[in-house]
């Protein structure tokens, strides 16, 4: 998923496997940073862009500021979260297609819970309402729903809820999306609506186990060769650099 983010989300990875949570922020910070400042090879961030690619930034600045929660340096939470909706802000003036300005009001809610800002409630109602708005102007809310913008906006919540669910997938399409798509408003506000409803109680578990699950990467069941050192289990989780446990993101062993 990742673009050029300089080997920092690996490493933040990595940390998460390693229970190093404001190491996992910090690493987050700077390649969300980096993503932001050179989305990919070629692309001015601050030019229009279909695909949305800043996104992965955002998502990572976004994950930076759960990872300071998890680790109880809430102070570097807030900062972290203003500054990802002020990104996000200053980038509704570039991404021009749309839908893609509700998508940001969409990061700009998530940075509110994530950061505990308050007023997260009203702030998804405002992305609801822009996706609402732009329904007409959307062709194909499928197509738009899988740029790299919108997977990132989906992306940290998706994280934080793998990590309450054994390491398995708990936010799946169907949840984070209307049921209808010839209903193109309806169909991407329902992402903002259950957000609403999970984020929040979904982070505030997270931060009272004090874990933050690795994302999930490539998957394999009943690996022969690997055993989670933690809680036994076979079921492995390629993220990071390294192999980690699908269930508790340990790393594994190689038997």
């Amino acid at each position: 998923m990742n673009t050029n983010d300089g080997g920092h989300h690996d490493a933040a990875v990595d940390a998460l496997a390693a229970r190093e949570y404001e190491r996992a922020g910090n690493r987050y910070t700077r390649g969300g940073r980096r993503v932001l400042a050179d989305p990919r090879d070629g692309l001015d961030p601050f030019d229009p862009d279909e695909k949305g690619w800043i996104g992965q930034g955002l998502q990572q600045l976004l994950a930076a500021t759960v990872a300071y929660r998890v680790a109880g340096t809430d102070r570097r939470a807030t900062q972290r979260a203003v500054e990802g909706i002020a990104a996000a802000r200053d980038f509704e003036t570039v991404l021009e297609t749309p839908g893609q300005a509700a998508c940001l009001a969409e990061f700009v809610a998530d940075f509110r819970v994530a950061g505990d800002l308050g007023d997260a409630g009203a702030a998804y109602d405002v992305a609801a309402d822009r996706y609402e708005a732009a329904s007409d102007a959307v062709d194909s809310p499928q197509a738009l729903a899988t740029t790299p913008l919108f997977e990132a906006a989906a992306a940290t919540v998706k994280q934080v809820a793998r990590g309450q669910a054994d390491g398995e997938i708990a936010i799946k399409w169907e949840d984070l999306h209307g049921s209808d798509p010839s209903r193109a408003g309806d169909f991407l506000a329902h992402r903002a609506r259950f957000k609403k409803q999970r984020f929040p109680s979904l982070l505030e578990r997270a931060v009272a186990d004090g874990h933050l699950a690795a994302p999930r990467g490539t998957t394999e069941y009943n690996n022969e060769t690997h055993e989670c050192p933690s809680c036994g289990s076979s079921h492995v989780n390629w993220a990071g650099t390294g192999i980690l446990c699908l269930r508790c993101s340990t790393p594994t062993e190689q038997g």
